[in-house]
């Protein structure tokens, strides 16, 4: 304590943040799977060993998240006019994700795909009415922290989804929810960030459940019996009309 004092921190978990930072802005893909590729082991126990880790991924988030974040960030969305779920790369995924799982819930929701100039332009249409929704981990995109950055400086009201605290989107939002995302594979695990995502969703409809039932009421029959689903056809038929007997494939051991 006295060593980490004596270089300005006042807190041990301010220099452990800072030092994470510091390895976590060093981490590439390249090194992650080179990482792993030299550990021990055989195939199998490397599958095995990042599916303990996205466990234990979401192990930290259920034992870590404040119930109360969440249900505060479901309050925000429900309050906003407007949503605009915004993520990059690999994190354009848990963006639409987001937006899909409001629509049904009756809230005016999109996740924005294109260049950073169509975001810059869809994020300068937000009013204070509005949330502006951003989704980046680790040194986070430029595109997401700027579109953040954009919306925070026209009064938008602002929530983050990231890793840490300390991420530079996290710096510039209004609000936070964080999951972790360490994994086995060089892209990084979403297995943390679904689930949140997931039960942010939930809250959201919690929040308004007369509305959620009466929208999802209207879909019902859609999803018992439309043709959103595959039905298998009559089969193929002999030369005399007859339907063909399936083949029996045979069992692999």
């Amino acid at each position: 304590m006295r060593t980490i004092q004596a270089l300005g921190y006042q807190q041990y978990s301010d220099f452990a943040a800072d030092l994470r930072a510091h390895f976590v802005a060093r981490l590439t893909p390249f090194r992650i799977l080179k990482t792993t590729i030299t550990e021990k082991g055989s195939s199998a126990d490397h599958v095995r060993h990042s599916l303990e880790r996205d466990l234990a991924s979401l192990d930290r988030l259920l034992h870590g998240t404040e119930v109360e974040r969440v249900l505060e960030a479901a309050r925000r969305i429900h309050r906003a006019r407007r949503i605009l779920v915004v993520g990059a790369d690999l994190a354009a995924s848990l963006a639409w994700f987001l937006a899909y799982g409001l629509l049904p819930l009756g809230y005016d929701a999109e996740a924005p795909v294109g260049s950073g100039g169509h975001l810059h332009h869809k994020t300068k249409l937000l009013t204070p009415k509005d949330l502006l929704v951003a989704i980046s981990f680790g040194r986070c995109l430029r595109v997401t922290v700027e579109a953040a950055e954009l919306a925070h400086d026209r009064g938008v009201p602002t929530l983050a989804v990231t890793d840490a605290d300390t991420t530079p989107l996290a710096r510039h939002c209004d609000h936070i929810l964080t999951a972790p995302i360490a994994g086995s594979n060089f892209t990084g695990s979403y297995v943390a960030p679904v689930a949140l995502l997931n039960a942010l969703v939930l809250a959201c409809a919690q929040l308004a459940p007369g509305r959620a039932l009466a929208l999802l009421r209207q879909s019902e029959r859609e999803y018992l019996q439309g043709e959103r689903w595959y039905e298998a056809g009559p089969g193929p038929v002999d030369a005399n009309g007859r339907k063909r007997k399936p083949r029996r494939r045979k069992a692999v051991s």
